[in-house]
């Protein structure tokens, strides 16, 4: 599994991040999204919006993701963005006060682990659960005292500062806010290999696969179908091309329908990274280009088009990637 581990060349003053925005460019052709809009993220919660940019909007994914997967509640992982968010801002950064670096800005002179390691934002962020989950108490304390109890900050007191966008980002991308998090996103990347591994997808599907299955458990409540086509797929289905991978969380419980959304937004923030072109689950449709600003559209498929118990996806997020 690979994430953005470039790091940027920043000075920090303190906590102060400089970034440059990345700018989508549709095409004329397509007509729908407006020229020159940027490629963000957006959650909204309760009347609250957070906009990040593409990066940011991964590294708070992946943060409430490794959250999700560890079975920790979703206080956890608003203590982890709320810390982020002071430290970095929510970038990688390379380089900060002394020998601080990466999200969470660990110092491997504190024993947070070797520079290589605190800039990979994998495990700079199982790092810092693995120092959360050892304060006692954790999951009843304000979000400030918990994060300090990790950080042992000079600044103690500017974790409250980022709580409350905090809160949003982590309801929604746990999946406890349901198609509260999308991505505008222009453009496609270029064309890939159509040769199928040895699990039936092609390349850009099997790392998705694999990434879900790492970063959400093994398997991911109730497994995968990422090879062949199953009864009811309608024809031109990004199945028969081995694009798609379907991502089960049977039995359909409200448990189970909080994780499918946790896994199904992920995606959606991991869209550019992973070449995602569609995400379907629980009859809500995600799709990156021209239409992404839309957000989660209703899905209808047509009466025609088989088994809509299937095409419905109420038990299992499709994901497919571009060809």
């Amino acid at each position: 599994m690979r994430f953005r581990t470039g790091v940027a060349v920043v000075a920090l003053a303190g906590v102060g991040v400089v970034a440059a925005g990345v700018w989508g460019v549709s095409s004329l052709l397509g007509g729908v999204t407006p020229f020159f809009q940027p490629d963000q993220c957006t959650a909204e919660v309760n009347g609250h919006e957070v906009t990040l940019s593409v990066e940011q909007a991964e590294n708070a994914a992946l943060i409430t993701a490794v959250a999700v997967g560890r079975g920790l509640p979703a206080h956890a992982a608003t203590i982890a963005l709320a810390t982020a968010f002071q430290e970095s801002k929510l970038y990688n950064v390379g380089a900060g006060d002394r020998d601080s670096a990466g999200l969470f800005q660990q110092r491997p002179s504190q024993g947070w682990g070797t520079k290589a390691q605190v800039t990979d934002p994998y495990y700079a962020t199982n790092a810092f659960y693995d120092a959360l989950v050892k304060v006692d108490g954790y999951e009843t304390m304000p979000v400030t005292e918990a994060a300090q109890a990790v950080q042992r900050s000079g600044f103690p007191d500017a974790y409250a500062d980022h709580e409350a966008d905090a809160r949003v980002l982590a309801s929604a991308l746990s999946g406890n806010s349901r198609h509260a998090f999308s991505c505008r996103l222009g453009g496609a990347p270029d064309a890939a290999s159509t040769r199928l591994t040895s699990s039936g997808l092609t390349h850009r599907a099997d790392v998705v696969r694999r990434e879900v299955d790492e970063v959400f458990g093994d398997p991911p409540m109730g497994g995968f179908a990422p090879g062949g086509v199953s009864t009811g797929h309608m024809s031109g289905s990004a199945h028969y091309d081995g694009r798609a991978v379907d991502v089960f969380v049977r039995p359909v419980s409200p448990a189970n329908k909080v994780r499918g959304w946790a896994i199904a937004q992920y995606l959606v923030a991991m869209a550019d990274r992973l070449d995602v072109q569609t995400v379907i689950f629980d009859d809500r449709i995600w799709t990156a280009g021209s239409r992404s600003g839309d957000g989660w559209r209703e899905y209808d498929p047509p009466e025609s088009a088989g088994d809509r118990a299937i095409l419905e996806h109420r038990d299992h997020v499709h994901v497919d990637v571009y060809p």
